[in-house]
């Protein structure tokens, strides 16, 4: 019973790091300290998108459901939980190209909203230079 609490617990977990990864920079603009957290985790995410990599995540799952007398599944987290969600066609490797890819541009152009949001506070509130 616990193995199987805690499979749930990690798909739980394992989906707020996917929704993290790919909106996390929304919350800069509430939070700026959110982007040392953000930066990370979107590095991670894109290089297993990229790479074609199985999150470690997954297996540990996997065995979680093992030991609960479930059965595992093959492929990644995305490929099981979302993707039969958000796509009807199977995960290829163009498609986690595609992924990646639009996860670097959404979170760029996040990061650039915000770049450019807090360079005109600066020019409209400038800090006092300390004298000497």
């Amino acid at each position: 019973m616990i193995h199987r609490v805690l499979a749930d617990a990690l798909v739980v977990f394992h989906l707020a790091f996917v929704v993290f990864a790919v909106a996390g920079a929304l919350l800069a603009f509430r939070w700026r300290w959110i982007v040392f957290l953000h930066l990370p985790v979107l590095a991670w995410a894109v290089l297993v998108e990229f790479n074609g990599w199985t999150c470690p995540l997954t297996p540990l799952e996997n065995a979680l459901r093992a030991a609960s007398g479930e059965a595992g599944y093959s492929g990644g987290f995305i490929e099981h939980y979302l993707l039969p969600v958000l796509y009807p066609a199977a995960l290829t490797r163009n498609l986690q190209w595609t992924l990646g890819t639009a996860l670097v541009a959404f979170n760029a152009v996040v990061y650039l909203l915000l770049w450019r949001r807090r360079t005109a506070e600066q020019r409209r509130h400038p800090r006092p230079r300390e004298s000497r």
